[in-house]
């Protein structure tokens, strides 16, 4: 059942991105906000490993790459149809590793065939498309080392603007199956209460969309 719900799941993000990928981050950039900023404040140093889960076209990996070339860094996609596109854009970069994983089941070792954890792992507006997103953070989380950051950027509720926009925003955004997950930042509470970890949240624009940061507990 698992390996058919996996199938599935590879198969509707081919679906949705097998042409969408030719034209994404001349559009993207125009609404997915917070995604540079979070690479400014991300902390990475030599030898880090970091991954993004839901890479998409490699545009954040492949910015990343440049700036800090004596780190590693690994993104992981459900669409074989993006990563074809991410792998042209970094083709150049010998610090970049891709492969096709869903963000609810992959492992460091066995994906990447690393000895060791991440040192920082983020979502760069992919939770939204992430129906099992709960079960992607905890495996975000057991992929992540002890003192190890999280990070995610995504839209928020928007409830410091206008109405219609928000309406307007929620029912465009549907028809690319993207949603804002109303449990996730009371999950996130959660887990900061529980002890596993450390919890900060920026609002971009708004709240348009947010930042989260969370450095997972050393004993976690």
């Amino acid at each position: 059942m698992k390996e058919n719900v996996a199938t599935d799941a590879f198969g509707k993000m081919d679906s949705i991105y097998r042409y969408q990928r030719y034209f994404y981050d001349a559009t993207r950039k125009f609404y997915l906000l917070g995604r540079d900023t979070l690479i400014r404040k991300m902390p990475v140093t030599a030898g880090d490993r970091i991954a993004e889960i839901g890479c998409g076209t490699g545009r954040n990996l492949q910015l990343l790459a440049k700036m800090y070339p004596e780190a590693n860094f690994y993104g992981l996609d459900a669409s074989s149809e993006m990563l074809v596109t991410a792998r042209a854009n970094i083709s150049r970069l010998d610090n970049v590793h891709l492969k096709t994983a869903l963000a609810d089941d992959f492992d460091s070792c066995e994906t990447f065939c690393l000895n060791e954890k991440f040192d920082t792992i983020f979502f760069s507006y992919s939770i939204s498309m992430i129906p099992m997103w709960r079960e992607a953070i905890e495996c975000a989380l057991s992929n992540l080392k002890p003192g190890g950051n999280l990070f995610i950027v995504d839209f928020y509720d928007q409830m410091e603007l206008p109405g219609w926009f928000r309406v307007m925003l929620r029912g465009w955004l549907r028809k690319f199956h993207v949603q804002f997950w109303n449990e996730l930042i009371p999950h996130l509470y959660d887990l900061h209460r529980a002890g596993k970890g450390i919890l900060s949240i920026e609002s971009i624009s708004r709240r348009y969309a947010f930042i989260v940061t969370f450095k997972k507990a050393d004993d976690y």
